[in-house]
């Protein structure tokens, strides 16, 4: 299932509502809705900060008409959180093979040492 995106600016913990991209060949900035998926070279914001985005002189901003809102989730997610709960809950789910090693048996990184002595 998806996790709620947060907006990108430092120190801003608002939900992300659009998405911001960059066409450096056209000195524009585009905010839009916010993306079914996160880009690398795009950034989230929340309303507020969408709203009130500026640009370097000589820029332009196109901006979405209509209002953000919040993505609802899709049944696609909602099929998806639920096959999951329900393999990992299966009984007579194939267990994986711990990996072997070559000279025998993996050992653990762990053990349990006897409690130090107080002298």
């Amino acid at each position: 299932m998806r996790s709620v995106r947060r907006c990108s600016r430092t120190g801003c913990l608002n939900p992300a509502v659009a998405t911001l991209t960059y066409a450096y060949a056209d000195s524009t900035a585009v905010v839009g809705p916010l993306a079914t998926y996160a880009e690398p070279h795009s950034y989230d914001l929340c309303e507020e900060h969408a709203l009130r985005l500026t640009v370097p002189r000589g820029w332009e901003v196109v901006r979405h008409d209509g209002e953000f809102a919040m993505p609802e989730p899709s049944v696609d997610d909602l099929t998806a959180l639920a096959e999951a709960v329900r393999e990992a809950g299966r009984v007579d789910r194939p267990m994986p093979e711990p990996p072997s090693t070559p000279g025998g048996p993996r050992r653990a990184h762990l053990r349990v040492l006897p409690d130090p002595v107080s002298d």
